[in-house]
């Protein structure tokens, strides 16, 4: 036999053993289960200022810190907040379709209607547009908590008694979670608010999380 082939000889076992160590590496790899990508559930917030950090820096709103709270406890979940300063039920309703495509969400909050009762518009318009933002979240197949707001007393008791109750309606309506009103926490306090008594300051922003949390939780199981 000549050296060359005692040479390869000799490097067989090592070659076959290194094989065969990459072939059970592989097949260790496809035996493993699959791990999640990224969060698979999403839930979707729809509101206007007082949801959208008006003030603060974007982390320091209770929407921001009940995303926190969510990813500690409830892994496989995330947060959008598609809220926008100034939003009314009318724009929300315009945009609904779109971040319902986007996201996906099988939670949606809507937290909307305050600009609509600052502004005085008519509360038959304010119901048409929340019903069509809740109908629009359901038939996509997502569990709705409809956050409700207060008007001030200046705004007269028929309006602001129609306006409590729409969000109440609503909710019977669709059989839908409600949470009456997001302030309730810290109404009552001037210093929860900033200098325009209306948004509510840093401090105060795990109140409203605290206060949400009971209300959202449950449609995240």
């Amino acid at each position: 036999m000549s050296q060359q082939y005692m040479r390869e000889r000799a490097r067989t076992p090592g070659v076959l053993g290194y094989l065969a160590l990459t072939l059970a590496v592989g097949l260790f790899a496809l035996a493993r289960p699959a791990v999640a990508a990224g969060p698979s559930r999403t839930v979707l917030v729809m509101g206007d200022s007082l949801s959208a950090a008006y003030g603060l820096a974007p982390e320091q709103g209770w929407v921001a810190l009940t995303g926190e709270r969510i990813a500690q406890r409830m892994p496989g979940w995330r947060v959008v907040n598609a809220s926008v300063s100034g939003e009314t039920t009318a724009g929300g309703a315009s945009r609904i379709e779109g971040e319902l495509t986007r996201n996906r969400p099988a939670v949606v909050v809507i937290a909307l209607g305050g600009n609509d009762g600052l502004r005085g518009l008519p509360l038959k318009q304010t119901r048409a547009n929340l019903d069509k933002m809740v109908s629009a979240a359901k038939a996509a197949g997502a569990r709705v908590l409809l956050v409700g707001m207060r008007m001030p007393p200046n705004l007269g008791k028929t309006y602001t008694e129609g306006f409590a109750a729409n969000y109440r309606t609503l909710a019977e309506t669709h059989q839908v979670a409600l949470l009456p009103f997001l302030l309730e926490p810290i109404a009552m306090d001037r210093g929860a608010f900033q200098a325009d008594n209306i948004h509510p300051v840093a401090a105060v922003q795990p109140k409203l999380r605290d206060h949400v949390w009971p209300a959202l939780e449950p449609l995240l199981k």
